[in-house]
């Protein structure tokens, strides 16, 4: 029986998942607030421990959970040993937004939108913005999130739910001072 399963789990070693995911962990690690000039090291670190761990097993989380969890200690562990707050994001480091004919005072505001969407992220704790980030943005079921960062399923809810009302809150303030500024 141990055979049978042991013969049905799919193993990806540390390159495979870099071919496969080297951008999803990039974009998840800027999610989280870190800085352009680290992701490269901070991908890299993600993709070492992916290495030691020895690689990728399918179970019941997807290689993506597995990496972000990954991603999000790596990230912490970053921040704590730099001793310093998650960084003000450059509204230079994000993507371009594409927009059917985008005039200055489109591409204005779609910029403040995410400069808005970003600072209130930022104002999350991590664990609350990681569960945010993979729930929201990435997709993953709640199950998913908590197998991959080995919280109970309930805990990845309140996390949600929590990370919910604090980024609505955020945005609703950051919107208020942005309409403010605009009328002052």
């Amino acid at each position: 029986m141990a055979e049978s399963q042991a013969q049905s789990e799919q193993r990806l070693d540390a390159g495979e998942l870099f071919r496969r995911h080297s951008r999803f962990v990039a974009n998840f690690l800027w999610k989280l607030g870190v800085g352009a000039q680290e992701i490269d090291d901070l991908v890299q670190e993600v993709f070492v421990v992916a290495h030691k761990r020895g690689g990728f097993v399918e179970r019941e989380a997807r290689p993506t959970t597995w990496l972000a969890e990954i991603a999000v200690r790596v990230a912490s562990t970053r921040r704590r040993s730099l001793g310093r707050a998650p960084r003000q994001v450059d509204m230079d480091d994000a993507a371009a937004v594409p927009a059917p004919s985008p005039g200055p005072s489109d591409m204005a505001e779609a910029s403040q939108g995410l400069d808005r969407v970003q600072r209130a992220l930022d104002a999350m704790d991590l664990n609350h913005r990681a569960v945010f980030i993979l729930y929201e943005l990435e997709g993953e079921s709640c199950e998913q999130i908590a197998e991959s960062l080995g919280v109970p399923v309930g805990t990845v809810f309140s996390r949600l739910h929590t990370a919910r009302k604090n980024f609505q809150k955020m945005h609703n303030h950051l919107l208020t001072l942005d309409k403010t500024r605009r009328t002052a």
